[in-house]
């Protein structure tokens, strides 16, 4: 490899967070090395120095840090005892076993959430049908480890709908977690950057829908969000992010009542798709703020460059052509300038997330109406037709 004055980072994960680590890393001359799960997966068509391993052996993250002062993660799957075998060979594992067990253990996060008095819906470790029955219904079942974008979630309505849950726990020798069914107005989103030595930023708190479970669409600044409670919503991500001692970007999920409540729903302790707005819209994008974090080096600005940022995600569709994704441009580039469009290099299939397009500017419902048919053109739903 070429000779670098900097510090190698390692990277455990190759989806599209690691790719977009990417970008910023270059700018900072900070060279990246990546474990991939499978050759040809979106950061390793952008990471030159890379292996490809399985990230629960802890040879291959032993082959992978070797010589990196500094590990961090494109996902949160990575064993516990094994970033600890980490940290006892000297390497700066970031963030940290003991913070990251928060977003790889639902039951573990809860319950460190109600010790630091973090407003939370009602929630229970549950063994069996008859337990969810005294919890009550209706409500959420999850599985306390391995469930992402609406996998390992059920909304169950009475006993006859608790058991793919039980089954799911039980095939992966999980628990079960059952929360209250909340009523909420609208998802938040607060997310955070924080340094080894305490240093952070507060990006603004965004508003994001979802489709089946998967983030859909963020909007920055969350529209009709009052300051006191954006204000609260920031303080609650940088308590957490204190007391749990994270170190890179997190991002708190929340629930907004209808009665002015903020109720934490899951925490994510890595670049997180509800800041990929920050990409086109803020002063430093989280995944900057992310390797700033974790090499601890100064934090960058999180203000927002524009008034309004919309993100909306391009999901696949039945075509698995990825090459129409690229097709797009033509159509969406020509009608919408300053339109940012970022693709992941990944196979198309139905529900995946494949890019994401940023529009921002001064006028809300415009920003919106420009990212939602950029977006749905990539995804073929407009189909051939011309303005």
């Amino acid at each position: 490899m070429p000779e670098s004055h900097a510090p190698t980072l390692a990277v455990i994960g190759g989806g599209q967070l690691a790719r977009m680590m990417a970008q910023p890393a270059i700018a900072l001359g900070l060279p990246l090395r990546l474990l991939a799960e499978a050759e040809g997966v979106s950061a390793a068509q952008v990471v030159v120095d890379q292996l490809v391993g399985d990230y629960t052996d802890l040879p291959t993250l032993r082959r992978v840090t070797d010589g990196c002062p500094v590990v961090t993660f494109d996902h949160e799957h990575v064993p516990t005892e094994h970033l600890h075998a980490l940290e006892a060979d000297g390497v700066a594992v970031r963030p940290g076993p003991d913070a990251l067990v928060h977003a790889q253990d639902k039951a573990v996060m809860r319950r460190r959430l109600a010790e630091l008095g973090i407003p939370c819906p009602r929630n229970a470790v549950v063994a069996d049908v008859e337990e969810v029955v005294a919890f009550g219904f209706p409500c959420v079942l999850k599985t306390t480890r391995g469930g992402y974008d609406g996998k390992g979630v059920w909304v169950v309505r009475g006993p006859e709908d608790c058991s793919e849950a039980f089954a799911a726990a039980g095939a992966a020798g999980v628990q079960v977690l059952a929360e209250e069914l909340v009523d909420f107005r609208r998802e938040l989103s607060a997310l955070v950057a924080r340094s080894p030595s305490g240093q952070a930023a507060a990006y603004p708190v965004v508003a994001s829908t979802q489709l089946d479970g998967i983030c859909h669409e963020v909007v920055a600044p969350a529209p009709d969000l009052s300051e006191e409670l954006a204000g609260r919503a920031q303080q609650i991500a940088l308590t957490v992010a204190g007391e749990l001692g994270v170190t890179g970007i997190l991002a708190v999920e929340l629930f907004e009542t209808s009665d002015g409540r903020i109720l934490v729903n899951e925490l994510a302790m890595r670049p997180h798709n509800t800041g990929h707005w920050t990409q086109d819209g803020a002063v430093t994008s989280q995944f900057e703020n992310h390797l700033r974090a974790v090499m601890d080096l100064p934090l960058g600005s999180p203000a927002p460059r524009a008034r309004w940022t919309v993100m909306v995600n391009i999901l696949g569709g039945p075509d698995p052509d990825v090459g129409r994704l690229y097709d797009g441009y033509p159509h969406a580039l020509a009608r919408d300038p300053q339109l940012r469009v970022h693709l992941y290099g990944k196979q198309m299939r139905p529900g995946r997330k494949v890019g994401h397009v940023n529009a921002y500017g001064d006028d809300l419902e415009d920003c919106l109406e420009r990212a939602r048919h950029a977006a749905a053109w990539f995804r073929g739903d407009l189909g051939n037709e011309s303005e």
